[in-house]
């Protein structure tokens, strides 16, 4: 276990990332919204220019820091990696999220290029658009419900946490 005050700062780090990551994809929806609906070629191109910076910048390094930071939390609190089937779905959403933005970067990457060109594709960006503005909502709804289970720590141990209970009371 670790002592309060490193618990707590890991506690921090985690709730800052978390929130971080949340806020982050919220404006990289925002961005991709601008660049589906605005008829301002400029406002376009730098909508769909700034979304590989924000990715790989912001949001890939805050959904490291958070599953991270989950994981020293889990490991060194009571709570446990295993033990409570919220802390797994916790995990497990979050590593998914993961895993689907580092395959969705090569798409933020074309759209960018896409942007860049002399002359801006509508058809092609707006499909690449419409791609983006999906995950980015099911990231958001993804990552909404380790946000959920945090707060609300729905009751029910694992087959090794209610072991481990028994381990512990014998």
């Amino acid at each position: 276990m670790m002592a309060p005050r490193l618990r707590q700062f890991a506690l921090t780090l985690h709730v800052a990332s978390s929130v971080g990551l949340l806020g982050t994809i919220a404006a990289f929806l925002a961005l991709v919204v601008a660049g589906l609906t605005s008829q301002d070629a400029p406002m376009v191109r730098a909508a769909y220019l700034a979304m590989p910076l924000i990715a790989r910048f912001v949001i890939v390094p805050l959904t490291l820091a958070s599953l991270l930071t989950g994981l020293v939390q889990s490991l060194g609190t009571a709570w446990g990696l295993f033990r409570h089937y919220w802390v797994l779905v916790k995990l497990l959403l979050t590593a998914f999220a993961a895993m689907v933005l580092l395959l969705k970067i090569e798409l933020i990457d074309e759209a960018a290029r896409l942007a860049a060109a002399a002359t801006l594709p509508r058809a092609e960006l707006h499909a690449a658009g419409i791609q983006l503005a999906l995950h980015a909502i099911g990231g958001l709804l993804v990552l909404l419900v380790p946000t959920i289970l945090s707060v609300y720590k729905p009751p029910g141990l694992t087959r090794y946490g209610w072991r481990k209970q028994h381990e512990e009371a014998a």
